[in-house]
């Protein structure tokens, strides 16, 4: 492994806008994702001191656009992960959009360049272009992207894209317009991010797949003269004690049957994404061998498409794996938790005081009225507070 990075960590949280519930693959527990709903989400990650929320995409999901542009005026700090789809949507008005959210959220907009992986879904959506292809409307698509947001005029005449006299003319708020996240793990998609990415993304593979990737990156990048970042998505599964947590991961599928897999494995099989093909990797449609590296659990991916694995275990435990991670080069970790209310509590009150976050909100203290946090004891006691965790 690579030296320790001494650096403080970003955590994300996630916004469900494809469904939540306490169970996966099952309408039981089910929880409707509507704005109120959303809004409770966000707000709690904000006040929580979360670096910010991913919002995903695909016809599953409610639109990531619409979703950030609802909730950024009613959070402070939250920074929002928007998807943009090179494609589906112009480089010019995806710029002038980037552009309108990121003034609306006084800065607090990131990007993520979503590729896709699901031809059924790209041809719903009009895309017919087969794997290389939609990497290389991905490339142009960026270089428009990040010139228009710079300020430049864009005139461009490429395989896929043309632009005359391109240009905005009310500018982000993030110098040279907000950071672009790309995940992906084929050749193209090294090619892409080694060009144009500030932070690359991953899906949650043990440790020693997880560094070869970043070496791979890495190289990629320094052969053009540039340096990337890496974050990685996990899900998480925290309790007190590591018995609860292993027991709370049973329960979260214990509602999937044999046939829900094997319809969900059927639907993976046709994506032509190598990082989709990746995650089925791990488990193979079954549940006998689901824990694929000490404390990284497979489950998740038996019915879930994308990330499929969750970092399971007591506080302790998951902030040392987390550590781990951090040591290989990743600084940016977006993680998600079934239901997702509760669970940014959890892991935020678990978790957090155990790690080296760089956003870290200060553990307030002050009068009876205030703090320390706690029911009050005989209702004339405080109770104390516990003192906080190391961040080494």
């Amino acid at each position: 492994m690579s030296a320790t990075n001494a650096k403080g960590i970003n955590v994300l949280w996630f916004l469900p806008t494809h469904g939540d519930g306490r169970f996966l693959g099952t309408a039981k527990g089910g929880r409707a994702v509507d704005l109120k709903y959303l809004r409770q989400i966000a707000q709690a990650a904000d006040d929580l001191g979360y670096y910010g929320v991913l919002i995903p995409t695909g016809r599953s999901c409610e639109d990531s656009w619409v979703v950030a542009s609802a909730l950024a005026p009613l959070t402070e700090n939250l920074r929002y992960l928007v998807a943009a789809r090179p494609g589906l949507v112009s480089a010019g008005v995806a710029a002038r959009m980037a552009a309108t959210l990121d003034r609306i959220s006084n800065g607090r907009l990131l990007i993520n360049i979503v590729t896709g992986g699901d031809p059924v879904e790209n041809k719903g959506d009009g895309l017919f272009l087969d794997h290389a292809e939609r990497y290389e409307v991905t490339q142009e698509f960026i270089d428009v992207f990040k010139d228009l947001l710079s300020g430049k005029t864009v005139n461009h005449s490429g395989k896929h894209l043309r632009f005359e006299d391109g240009r905005l003319l009310f500018p982000p708020v993030q110098e040279g317009g907000p950071p672009i996240y790309f995940g992906g793990s084929s050749v193209p998609a090294i090619d892409v991010a080694a060009r144009s990415a500030d932070v690359v993304l991953t899906w949650g593979e043990p440790p020693e797949d997880v560094e070869k990737k970043i070496k791979q990156f890495k190289a990629a990048a320094a052969a053009k003269g540039r340096t990337v970042k890496f974050g990685i998505r996990l899900h998480v599964i925290v309790r007190d004690t590591a018995t609860e947590a292993w027991k709370a991961a049973d329960r979260l599928i214990s509602h999937v049957s044999d046939d829900t897999i094997a319809a969900a494995q059927k639907i993976f099989s046709r994506l032509d994404s190598v990082g989709q093909q990746r995650m089925l990797a791990l488990h193979q449609g079954r549940r006998e061998k689901l824990e694929v590296s000490p404390n990284l659990w497979a489950g998740v991916g038996l019915v879930r498409g994308g990330a499929g694995t969750a970092l399971v275990g007591d506080p302790e435990t998951v902030a040392t794996r987390i550590k781990e991670y951090r040591d290989l080069g990743i600084e940016t970790f977006i993680l998600s938790g079934y239901p997702h209310l509760e669970e940014a509590y959890r892991f935020a009150e678990l978790v957090f005081p155990l790690l080296p976050i760089s956003h870290a909100k200060p553990i307030e203290t002050g009068t009876v009225n205030t703090g320390p946090f706690g029911e009050t004891i005989a209702n004339d006691i405080r109770p104390s507070p516990l003192k906080q965790a190391s961040q080494s």
